[in-house]
C-alpha cells in the first residue's frame, strides 16, 4: 500500500488498514520501504538501508538559532530539557510522548540485510559524478546495503549543523547505540500506528522491517552552501534510489515465498527488545531504550 508522505499521512493510512477488518494482519510482515537523505559520513546515494531503530527527532523543542547562546550547537533542545541536542545523558528529555523512538526485530533486520546484499545495486553516471564531490568515503563510494538508523520529521531538514543535532539526538535516545544515516518524514508515524495494532493483537510488532534507500544527502559537499545544494544541485540519486527499493525489497519477498512454511510463518524470534519507549508491548526481554520511569510494563 501506499501511505502518502509525511507522518498524518503515513499514520492516518495505516490506521485504516489495520482497522479496516477487511484482513487478518496477524502473520503479515511489514517492510516500510521508501526514499530517504542520507549521512555522507554513513551511506552514499543509492545505497539500501535496515534500521533497527526509527528516532523522531522533530518532537522537540525549537529555536531560531539566532536566539540561542552563541556556544549552542543548534536551536533543537529535548522536551524539558536544557542543552541543545548532546549525545549526553544530562539532555534527556524531561518529557516523553511515546514516538520518540521505536525499535524492531534485529533478527529480521539481519536476515533482510543479507537478503538485500545479494541483490546488484543500480547506480548512473550522474550520481557517481555528484558523490565524487565529497572527496570522503563512503559518500564517494558505489552503492550499498548498510545496517544505520532512519530519522523521523515533519520538517524537510537539511545543513551540517542539524544533521550532528540529529545524529546527537539519535544517539541520546537509543542510549549510545544508535547510528543516524536515513532523514525521512513518516517511519515513526508508521510504527505507532502497527504498534497500537499490535497491543490490540491485530498484528504482530516483531514481523516489521524498515527500509530506506537514500535519494540525496543531508548536508552539502565542501564548497558548496547548504541552501545550493537543497534547492538546485543536481545529486542524481532520486533514480536508483527508486530503482533499488525494488531490486532489494524484491530479494526480501522472495525469501519469504521460499522458506514461509516452517520459517516465516512461525516468525523470526526477536533477540532484541522491540516496541517503544514505553515499554507498551509487554515481552521477555527488557528495554534497552528509554528510562524505566516511564515504562507500561
Amino acid at each position: 500500500m501506499t501511505t502518502g508522505e509525511g507522518e498524518i499521512n503515513a499514520a492516518s493510512s495505516v490506521n485504516a488498514l489495520w482497522l479496516s477488518g477487511c484482513f487478518d494482519l496477524t502473520s503479515t510482515y511489514f517492510m516500510i520501504a521508501g526514499i530517504s537523505g542520507g549521512n555522507p559520513h554513513v551511506v552514499t546515494t543509492g545505497s539500501v538501508t535496515f534500521a533497527k531503530y526509527a528516532v523522531q527527532v522533530g518532537l522537540q523543542e525549537e529555536f531560531d538559532q539566532s536566539q540561542v547562546s552563541a556556544n549552542a550547537t543548534s536551536g533543537y533542545y529535548p522536551q524539558g530539557a536544557y542543552y541543545p541536542d548532546e549525545a549526553n545523558p544530562q539532555d534527556y528529555p524531561g518529557s516523553l510522548y511515546g514516538t520518540e523512538v521505536f525499535e524492531v526485530n534485529e533478527n529480521l533486520l539481519e536476515r533482510a540485510f543479507y537478503l538485500a546484499s545479494l541483490a546488484t545495486l543500480n547506480d548512473t553516471e550522474a550520481a557517481a559524478t555528484y558523490r565524487a564531490t565529497y572527496g570522503y568515503a563512503p559518500a564517494n563510494q558505489p552503492p550499498s546495503v548498510v545496517k544505520c538508523d532512519s530519522a523521523t520529521s515533519d520538517q524537510y531538514w537539511s545543513g551540517s549543523v542539524l544533521g550532528y543535532a540529529f545524529s546527537n539526538f539519535t544517539e541520546l535516545m537509543t542510549n549510545g547505540t544508535g547510528l543516524y544515516c536515513g532523514t525521512q518524514q513518516e517511519d515513526n508515524a508508521t510504527l505507532e500506528s502497527l504498534l497500537r495494532g499490535a497491543i490490540l493483537k491485530k498484528l504482530d510488532f516483531s514481523r516489521i522491517i524498515i527500509m530506506r534507500t537514500i535519494s540525496d544527502f543531508d548536508r552539502a559537499p565542501p564548497g558548496e552552501t547548504e541552501v545550493y545544494h537543497l534547492l538546485y544541485a543536481a545529486q542524481e540519486g532520486f533514480l536508483p534510489s527508486i530503482q533499488n527499493i525494488y531490486i532489494a525489497g524484491i530479494e526480501i519477498v522472495k525469501d519469504v515465498l521460499m522458506y514461509w512454511n516452517g520459517t516465516y510463518d512461525k516468525g523470526l524470534e526477536p533477540r532484541n527488545y522491540i516496541g517503544d519507549v514505553f515499554n507498551s508491548l509487554p515481552g521477555s526481554i527488557p528495554p534497552n531504550i528509554g528510562s524505566a520511569s516511564y515504562y507500561i510494563h
